[in-house]
């Protein structure tokens, strides 16, 4: 039901305009007259407040302009906040540049991070998120993670120099430096078929190194010589916006891939480029449930890449499986004039974890967990 208030006559009208001046507010009447209400529910109210108003009642006057003064208050919250959507990729990336990936590198704020704090309560947190899954899920399966938990402190102690992960030990997984290419034969041959494609893209992106020292959403990492930037478009299982839509074919390969560690803090893909003279110290990664896959793009003379102490050399359009929990280093001893070194890095998982164990693994390093 409407409710449409009759609009006065013109003789109503002359009286209005002739009527005495301390109530001064007749052209302001007709104008709240002229409105169409349908909220039944307010008629009574703004009907009394009305005849009030014409009759000038002072204290019927201060509540419809507090009627008035809630109702434009109203109008300006709403007005200001964002619609609500269906989450979309757009969306999961808004919500990576809000949780701290700035300049194409997360930027860690919480003391709770599992990938990068080390403290004694580590353990009891990962057991936790265990738990946690085997209630929603299963028990079965989680036989390896269990024990890799619960005796996480004294595998990560006695394991040798040569490999020692710095966040997650995995027991009983295989464990070589590298890995030939059919341990993730699929996605190692889908990478090396869009080699041009993820080439020209990078072509594309440095470019813009001729304008400016450091571009937006490149990442200058420290080396004891050289330089070494990063250009991510998955970093710890986060996605990062402004660089994915920078390289869309790549990203969307990505997608394509069967073994690709994408939804837990584990999982990076990104480009990699070593000027010439660069050393990378000597490091640890961060867990044995990954073999990281490099693809060559640019791959000029004199570079290489030592893992467990045993040298490889990349090669264009050919990727190199490693497992960066062991120690590596890389190194580029090639002239100015050879350019780069660049490679397109993406993290798989290890052919020996069983696919029950990943989507645990997701749950319980699942990026702010």
């Amino acid at each position: 039901m409407v409710w449409v208030p009759l609009r006065p006559t013109r003789t109503d009208r002359r009286a209005l305009l002739h009527a005495p001046t301390h109530c001064g507010t007749t052209m302001s009447l007709e104008w709240l007259m002229g409105w169409s209400w349908s909220l039944d529910g307010l008629r009574d109210f703004i009907a009394t407040g009305i005849q009030s108003f014409r009759d000038c009642d002072a204290t019927a006057l201060a509540a419809v302009a507090c009627f008035l003064v809630l109702f434009v208050w109203y109008c300006y919250h709403v007005g200001r906040e964002q619609p609500r959507t269906y989450t979309t990729v757009n969306a999961l990336m808004q919500s990576a540049e809000a949780n701290g990936v700035q300049n194409g590198y997360v930027y860690c704020h919480s003391p709770e991070c599992v990938r990068c704090t080390h403290h004694d309560g580590l353990n009891q947190k990962l057991y936790h998120n265990l738990q946690e899954y085997a209630k929603r899920y299963s028990w079965s399966g989680m036989g390896r993670i269990h024990k890799g938990i619960r005796e996480q402190g004294r595998y990560l102690n006695s394991r040798p120099s040569i490999q020692k992960p710095e966040v997650f030990f995995l027991p009983d997984l295989p464990t070589t430096p590298y890995f030939s290419r059919d341990a993730q034969k699929h996605d190692v041959e889908l990478l090396e078929r869009n080699f041009q494609t993820i080439l020209c893209e990078f072509e594309t992106l440095y470019k813009a190194f001729s304008n400016c020292s450091l571009p937006q959403g490149w990442k200058m990492n420290s080396t004891p010589s050289g330089e070494w930037f990063t250009f991510y478009l998955v970093n710890q299982g986060m996605c990062v916006p402004r660089n994915c839509r920078r390289c869309p074919r790549t990203y969307r390969l990505l997608g394509s891939l069967r073994t690709c560690i994408g939804n837990n803090v584990f999982g990076n893909a990104c480009i990699s480029v070593l000027s010439p003279g660069t050393v990378i110290a000597e490091h640890y990664g961060p867990t044995n449930i990954r073999i990281r896959c490099h693809l060559g793009l640019k791959t000029p003379s004199n570079c290489e890449l030592v893992v467990g102490g045993e040298p490889q050399c990349w090669a264009e359009g050919r990727c190199l499986l490693f497992d960066d929990s062991f120690l590596h280093t890389a190194f580029h001893e090639g002239a100015p004039e050879d350019g780069p070194r660049v490679v397109f890095m993406v993290d798989l998982w290890h052919p020996n974890v069983a696919a029950a164990e990943r989507q645990a693994l997701d749950f319980i390093f699942a990026p702010g967990r």
